[in-house]
């Protein structure tokens, strides 16, 4: 009884310091635009943003961090993701096409519960597409070919607007409709600068938006979770660690590589039709290769195959630039007393110290995971000494 006692207390303790935690966090989360708020809405668009690269960053996890596929073009998914919400969610294929225009004479205006789903299936079908001529692609060779993948997207989405006008080319697609939930609409209704109406309490746009987001990003999150600890997830990694073990103990390579490829593009699209209704405008130039880098950076710094540490990760490298646009010429005017450097190339050159110092002195990233098959157990009971037996 005393060593059930003994093991027991301590996980009970344990226990309950985590169901606190996670209550201290939710309510943090929760206040956290309310209070940014006070220092004008831009703050809340950051973190609105910085959520959306939080979810992006977690489904090229699932492609590069647990199955070990190294991806170049992610930032396609997302593209696709986007555009399927504005064509679907706004007046432009009405004023191209006679035939849809007989059809809904006041535009497509379709609701999210169709869009968002049909936006994650579609990119998710991309993902098939890549991934089924890459399966035996490993390495410097699968990147190059997903490299050119996201720019085959971009540079479709750039021309597609002759002889058939479907993306609108370089200008992209505007009056794109707001998300609208339950009959209120995100962005507010006419003559209300912005304000939401819930339940009574009128809050700004961008906060109502940082709402929704977060509770998308957690819900990539306890699937991610659940995808880590499931059988598809230990065939991820044992992919990633050596993949001719993987198949000599019968794992189906080829239907495992594309479920990741869909699974991580799936989470692009979702998170590119956030992005389309949230700002209200579409065009290629938010889906360069740079994009791509970014969110591949951020699975990197915070740590591969760990979705705390990717979590961690895409909130620095979104919310840390912008911080440093604001804070960054009035640190120098204290130092040096006058301004040296632009605010833009101030920010990036600490932007890139801080990816250096990083890459230094964590090479397994800010929050890596554990090594894969070792586990800390607890140490042995202490054995009390036996009395000796005198003949």
């Amino acid at each position: 009884m005393q060593a059930f006692n003994f093991n027991f207390m301590p996980a009970q303790g344990n226990a309950t310091r985590a169901y606190l935690g996670m209550v201290l966090i939710g309510i943090a989360l929760l206040v956290l635009p309310l209070v940014l708020g006070q220092y004008g809405n831009s703050w809340v668009r950051i973190i609105d943003l910085a959520l959306l690269y939080v979810m992006l960053a977690l489904g090229l996890n699932i492609v590069v961090g647990f199955a070990g596929l190294l991806d170049l073009g992610y930032i396609a998914f997302y593209a696709v993701g986007a555009y399927m919400y504005a064509l679907l969610s706004s007046p432009h294929l009405a004023q191209n096409f006679t035939w849809i225009a007989e059809m809904f004479p006041n535009g497509l205006h379709n609701s999210i519960w169709l869009v968002v789903p049909l936006g994650a299936g579609v990119a998710a079908l991309f993902g098939v597409l890549l991934g089924a001529p890459t399966l035996k692609l490993r390495g410097d060779y699968l990147a190059i070919v997903t490299l050119g993948f996201g720019e085959i997207v971009r540079i479709f989405l750039n021309n597609l607007n002759a002889p058939v006008n479907i993306t609108n080319g370089p200008q992209g697609i505007t009056r794109i409709d707001p998300i609208t939930l339950f009959g209120t609409s995100l962005a507010g209704e006419r003559g209300s600068r912005g304000m939401v109406d819930i339940l009574g309490f009128k809050i700004p746009s961008v906060t109502a938006y940082y709402y929704l987001f977060l509770v998308l990003t957690l819900v990539v999150i306890f699937l991610c979770i659940r995808l880590q600890d499931s059988r598809i997830g230990r065939a991820w990694v044992a992919i990633r660690e050596d993949e001719i073990a993987a198949k000599a103990m019968g794992i189906n390579t080829r239907n495992v590589k594309l479920m990741a490829f869909a699974m991580g593009a799936s989470f692009g699209g979702v998170s590119g039709a956030m992005f389309s209704a949230f700002q209200g405008f579409v065009s290629p130039e938010s889906f360069t290769l740079m994009e791509s880098i970014v969110v591949l950076a951020m699975v990197v710094l915070g740590g591969m195959g760990h979705v705390p540490g990717v979590v961690l990760g895409a909130l620095l490298l979104a919310g840390l630039p912008e911080l440093l646009r604001h804070f960054i010429v009035p640190a120098q005017e204290v130092v040096f007393g006058t301004v040296l450097v632009d605010a833009e190339v101030g920010r990036m050159l600490l932007f890139g110290l801080a990816m250096v110092l990083v890459v230094l002195f964590r090479p397994k990233g800010l929050w890596p995971a554990s090594p894969h098959g070792v586990k800390k157990t607890p140490p042995p009971p202490p054995v009390a000494p036996q009395p000796t037996k005198v003949a």
